[in-house]
C-alpha cells in the first residue's frame, strides 16, 4: 500500500465517507485524492430546511479539507475514465484540465435530476439536488410573494402565490410540507395580501397511489395527514402533461396558473457512469457484492453510481438512499484498503433501521427500529437521527432550531443565484453556471 494512490470522485455521502474511512486506514501509507467539484460534503436531508429559510446554508455543508486529513482535495468536475491506462482528466472550477493517475479508483459520483420527455419541463422546471438549487428556490418563492404583494391583477396574485411539487418521495414530501410553513410566514406579515383574502396554494403531484410510495403505509399515512391538514393539496395518480411560462397542464385536463414548478420525481446515475464503457445495469455501475467492478479489480463503485447487488433481498439492487450510500463507502474503503493486503474483503449487507421524514415544524413520521411514530416524538427522533448523522456542524444546526422555535421566520431574498445558472437538464446540480464576457 506504500505511496500508492487512491482516487475517489464525488464527495457525496458514498465519497465522503469512502475518503474518511480510508485516511484512517492508510494513516498515510497511501496518498488519497479526492476530487470534487466544491470544498464540502453537502447534507443533502437538509437542504429543504436551507430552502425554506430554517438553516443557513454553511450549516449543511462540511469542510472536506477541515474533516479529512490527510486526504488531498482537487476541485474539478471529473470528464472522462480510462480503465486501461488508469487516468481520469477533470476540469477545475476556472475552466483548467488535468489529469490524475491512480492505482485504486472509488467512483462515488452520486446522481442528478431525472427527467421524463414532458414538453417544458426542463425550459420552465428546478431541480432540487443541490445547494444552489435550494437557495434558488428561497429566493425565488420568497420573490413570487413579494410580487403577489403587489400585483393589481388578482388571477396574477394568485399564479404567483401557488407552488406545484412534482414528486410525492422524500425529497417533494419535505419541500412541500417545509414551503408552505415557509408562506404562512410571508402572508402573516403582508397586510395587502392578507386584506385581500390571499392564501398560498402547494400541490403535491405524484403518478403514484400515495406520498412516500417507496416507505411503509403508517410513514405514508401520517405525511399525507400532516399535509392536508396545513392546506397541501394532494394529487396521486396525476402526472404533468406541459409544463409552461404561465402554469402546468395535468394529465387530468386541469391547468394549474404559477410561476413555481418544483421538479423531484427522483434521480439518475450521473452521467459520467455511462461514460465509461463499463457494463451497467438500471444506468448503474455494474458491482459485485464487495463493490469491485467485475474484470477491474483496482475500480470500485459505491452510493448511486452504483448496481449494488441487495444481500437481504435477492434478485435486487439496493436502493438509491443516503443511508446505503454512506455505509457503502466505508465498505469500499475497507475493500481498497485489502486489496493492498490490510485487513480481509468484506461484502455489503445492510439491513434498513428505520426511516425519518421531516415534515417542518414539530412534526415528523420516523419508524426507528419498525416502531411508528408521528408528531412531536416523530420530530424529536428525527432531528435527534439528523444531529447522530451529521459529520460535523452540530452545535450550529441545533442552534438555528432553536432559535426558529424562538423568533419570526426571516424572508429576504439573498440573490446569489439566478434562475438561468441552475437549469434543470444538467450534469452539475451543486455548481451554479456563471456566465462568461462575450
Amino acid at each position: 500500500m506504500s505511496r500508492a494512490r487512491i482516487v475517489i470522485v464525488g464527495a457525496g455521502f458514498a465519497g465522503y465517507h469512502a475518503a474518511r474511512t480510508l485516511s484512517r486506514t492508510a494513516r498515510g501509507a497511501a496518498e488519497i485524492v479526492l476530487v470534487n467539484p466544491h470544498d464540502y460534503f453537502l447534507y443533502l436531508p437538509l437542504l429543504p430546511e436551507v430552502a425554506a429559510g430554517v438553516l443557513e446554508p454553511r450549516r449543511v455543508t462540511v469542510s472536506l479539507t477541515g474533516t479529512l486529513p490527510r486526504v488531498r482535495l482537487v476541485l474539478g468536475d471529473v470528464e472522462t475514465v480510462d480503465p486501461t491506462a488508469r487516468r481520469l482528466s477533470y476540469t477545475d472550477p476556472e475552466g483548467n484540465r488535468g489529469e490524475l493517475g491512480y492505482d485504486r479508483l472509488v467512483l462515488a459520483v452520486g446522481s442528478v435530476n431525472k427527467l421524463l420527455p414532458i414538453p417544458g419541463v426542463a425550459e420552465n422546471a428546478h431541480g432540487f439536488r443541490g445547494m444552489p438549487e435550494a437557495l434558488y428556490h428561497r429566493d425565488h418563492v420568497i420573490r413570487q410573494m413579494e410580487l403577489a404583494d403587489t400585483a393589481h391583477d388578482p388571477e396574477e396574485r394568485a399564479a404567483r402565490c401557488t407552488f406545484v411539487v412534482v414528486g410525492a418521495g422524500y425529497t417533494g414530501t419535505e419541500v412541500a410540507a417545509h414551503g408552505k410553513l415557509l408562506t404562512d410566514a410571508l402572508i402573516r406579515r403582508s397586510a395587502n395580501l392578507r386584506e385581500a383574502g390571499v392564501r398560498p396554494r402547494w400541490l403535491l403531484v405524484d403518478i403514484a397511489p400515495r406520498v412516500l410510495p417507496e416507505l411503509d403505509r403508517r410513514l405514508s399515512d401520517t405525511a399525507d395527514r400532516v399535509l392536508r391538514g396545513r392546506g397541501v393539496e394532494i394529487l396521486t395518480e396525476t402526472s404533468v402533461k406541459e409544463a409552461t411560462r404561465d402554469g402546468v397542464l395535468l394529465d387530468n385536463g386541469d391547468f394549474v396558473a404559477t410561476r413555481s414548478l418544483i421538479w423531484c420525481v427522483g434521480v439518475r446515475p450521473d452521467p459520467l457512469v455511462s461514460s465509461l464503457g463499463l457494463p451497467t445495469e438500471r444506468g448503474r455501475l455494474v458491482v459485485d457484492e464487495y463493490l469491485n467492478v467485475p474484470g477491474h479489480p483496482e475500480i470500485f463503485a459505491c452510493g448511486d453510481a452504483a448496481a449494488v447487488p441487495d444481500l437481504e433481498r435477492p434478485g435486487e439492487l439496493t436502493p438509491m438512499t443516503a443511508q446505503h450510500a454512506q455505509r457503502q463507502g466505508r465498505t469500499a474503503a475497507h475493500n481498497v484498503a485489502a486489496s493492498f493486503g490490510r485487513g480481509s474483503r468484506r461484502a455489503y449487507r445492510h439491513r434498513d433501521l428505520g426511516f425519518t421524514v421531516d415534515l417542518g415544524g414539530v412534526q415528523a413520521a420516523a419508524n426507528p427500529l419498525g416502531l411508528p411514530l408521528a408528531g412531536p416524538a416523530a420530530g424529536a427522533v428525527t432531528r435527534g437521527y439528523h444531529l447522530m448523522a451529521m459529520p460535523g456542524n452540530r452545535v450550529r444546526v441545533a442552534a438555528d432550531w432553536l432559535l426558529e422555535a424562538a423568533l419570526p421566520r426571516q424572508g429576504v431574498q439573498l440573490g446569489l443565484v439566478r434562475s438561468w445558472s441552475v437549469p434543470l437538464d444538467t450534469q452539475s446540480p451543486e455548481s451554479a453556471r456563471v456566465p462568461k464576457d462575450d
